[in-house]
């Protein structure tokens, strides 16, 4: 008698659990797929800082840089399924499905969507030696000197690349890449006046724009900076259509339930608005843009068939 009147209270606590109302229970690790100090790595900290207070529980933040991000993505892929191991998304995530020909996990099987966090903005630059002061004066000097001007940044679909090679492809002109493992040397370079081009996001080029060590002549996103809001965008600088704004997001692995995916999609559109996330992302020209999983998984979708076409075009290849 007294096991069939404990059976209802243990179906009670299981469908408690599965729905997700005791979550979180204990500590919950964020994966970010790069190291610390980089971008990903400070908007992911306030984020998990914010989520601690709301939710009640610890957020740890865990660096598994290297590779394009492939380690910290596979470490997401192959954890539990609880709602325990949050994982940070950056541009590589999309970027390394369409140049990498084998990757250790299934971009399209291996993840749960969570919720779109950031889409950024890089800002294009000249050497301040280049007679150059517009994208459009670029683009003539460009066409008149094929081949002849270079830019300088890392390969395998990075952000920074893509930037120039969408402006390429939209222009039809020649601009050779000089690559670099690390984009700092390109940007020193590019002060030096050994390449003529560098493109690299917005939080990293301001201090070198603002000091006067590099030109800039245009904004990669659709918006202007608040923090430099004298440099225009490449859109409205005469051409029209032109857009790169890497974004980020969370993810949990593949067949986290949904209660628990729905749960964490309210908590991180929570933090998102926080002033605390504000403060640090909006003046460098980030905009906040949160959403349900769905448009999520929708503008991943959007950005792989826009980036997928300019990668084939360029011959763009990561191994």
């Amino acid at each position: 008698m007294r096991r069939l009147l404990l059976a209802p209270a243990i179906l009670l606590v299981v469908a408690s659990a599965a729905s997700g109302q005791g979550y979180p229970a204990r500590p919950i690790r964020l994966v970010v797929p790069s190291a610390a100090g980089g971008t990903p790595d400070i908007q992911a900290r306030i984020i998990a800082n914010e989520l601690g207070k709301q939710m009640g529980q610890q957020v740890v933040v865990d660096n598994r840089g290297g590779a394009s991000g492939i380690i910290g993505y596979e470490t997401i892929a192959n954890s539990a399924p609880d709602g325990y191991t949050l994982g940070y998304s950056a541009f590589t995530f999309i970027t390394n499905a369409l140049t990498y020909s084998r990757l250790p996990y299934d971009s399209a099987k291996d993840f749960q969507l969570v919720v779109r966090g950031v889409s950024g903005t890089n800002i294009l630059t000249v050497a301040p030696s280049l007679p150059v002061k517009s994208v459009r004066e670029l683009v003539e000097l460009a066409r008149v000197q094929p081949g002849k001007l270079s830019y300088g940044g890392p390969g395998g679909g990075a952000s920074q690349q893509l930037s120039l090679e969408l402006l390429k492809s939209m222009t039809g002109t020649q601009i050779t890449q000089v690559y670099y493992k690390a984009i700092q040397q390109a940007i020193t370079d590019t002060m030096g006046g050994q390449i003529q081009v560098v493109c690299d996001n917005a939080a990293s080029m301001l201090p070198h724009v603002l000091g006067g060590r590099l030109r800039p002549i245009g904004v990669t996103g659709l918006k202007r900076i608040p923090a430099a809001p004298d440099i225009p965008t490449i859109s409205e600088s005469g051409f029209p259509g032109y857009e790169m704004a890497p974004s980020s997001g969370y993810m949990f692995p593949a067949r986290t339930p949904r209660e628990i995916v729905l749960r964490m999609n309210g908590e991180l559109n929570k933090a998102l608005k926080s002033p605390a996330f504000a403060e640090k992302v909006v003046p460098a020209g980030s905009l906040i843009t949160g959403g349900t999983p769905e448009q999520f998984a929708e503008h991943i979708r959007r950005e792989t068939e826009k980036w997928g076409a300019v990668i084939k075009a360029a011959g763009i290849k990561a191994d």
